[in-house]
């Protein structure tokens, strides 16, 4: 297999992969072509047919997997195919986790890790909506253990949405340790459970793409929803603690102009905030340096500055 983040300006490449998207324009002199963006599990890579109704192109369409025939070439600082040849595949050709983006750490370690965390939570209403979430409800959890954490910014890979929680939720525990005012078992519980609408932002992979829900409420607002209904089936849940619960989740893409309906008002909202954009921009930094280039600096879209690599001694 010829991963995508292997291949080298100039070369020849055959092989198959996934079509994540396919789209026909016109060149300025009214020659059609297709765009396509192809995608293995290291990544995607833009493609162009110039010559989609010629001999050798099969007809296929998007979510396909296709045998393509491409050079590889460089293009505003980027890699893409420019294809030859394409051949639909038959399912038997090919094995999906060559395909799709998947987590490099291990799924249920990290679960399990998750697990020992919301085990040690000891304000009891807090652990109990927890344990409701990621103890009872299987469906939930396949969901969630597969989810990614964003369409394409950070973590957005199957198991990304479990990687960043658990990040966040470890950033939050040594916050915790670390400033006596804060509410461990509430910061710790909102880390946990501040991402878990994403299961219902995004559809399952390999689309990993905003669904109507998510487009029209976000993920905010449906976790925010999502935490509540669980909340009114735990008898004795202090009104109080729901409602800081709940503003750290509102709260916690920490501005206004970020997505969030309220700017953090607690302590531990200030703190998950940050948490979760400490982990989510140091995350971005890691794929867009481990992305193929040629050049030693190269600009992130997210950071918004030219970033490199640190010197190795």
């Amino acid at each position: 297999m010829r991963f995508l983040d292997t291949l080298n300006d100039g070369e020849s490449v055959q092989e198959i992969y996934f079509v994540k998207t396919k789209t026909s324009a016109m060149t300025k002199n009214g020659k059609p072509y297709d765009n396509l963006t192809v995608q293995d599990k290291t990544g995607t890579m833009e493609a162009k047919i110039w010559t989609p109704n010629s001999a050798g192109i099969d007809d296929f369409d998007a979510l396909d997997y296709v045998e393509i025939t491409a050079s590889v070439q460089t293009f505003n600082g980027a890699k893409q195919l420019n294809v030859s040849r394409v051949r639909k595949c038959v399912e038997g050709e090919y094995d999906q986790a060559y395909y799709m983006p998947v987590s490099s750490k291990n799924i249920d370690a990290m679960y399990a890790d998750l697990i020992k965390l919301i085990k040690s939570v000891k304000t009891v209403y807090f652990r109990m909506l927890l344990e409701d979430f990621f103890e009872k409800d299987e469906e939930f959890i396949k969901k969630f253990k597969k989810s990614s954490a964003a369409k394409t910014v950070h973590h957005s890979y199957i198991g990304g949405l479990l990687e960043h929680t658990l990040s966040v939720a470890n950033m939050c525990n040594y916050i915790a340790s670390a400033y006596e005012m804060i509410n461990r078992d509430l910061l710790l519980s909102a880390a946990i459970l501040h991402d878990i609408a994403k299961v219902k932002e995004f559809s399952e992979f390999p689309m990993n793409d905003y669904t109507d829900d998510g487009q029209l409420l976000g993920h905010i607002v449906m976790g925010y929803e999502m935490v509540s209904e669980r909340i009114v089936n735990i008898p004795g849940f202090p009104e109080k603690s729901a409602a800081e619960l709940k503003h750290c989740i509102l709260s916690h893409h920490g501005e206004l102009e970020f997505g969030s309906p309220k700017k953090p008002a607690l302590i531990e909202a200030v703190a998950l905030s940050f948490a979760d954009n400490t982990d989510a921009k140091l995350e971005t930094f890691k794929e867009d340096i481990n992305k193929p280039s040629e050049n030693e600096w190269r600009y992130s879209r997210f950071i918004e500055s030219n970033i490199r690599k640190t010197t190795q001694s």
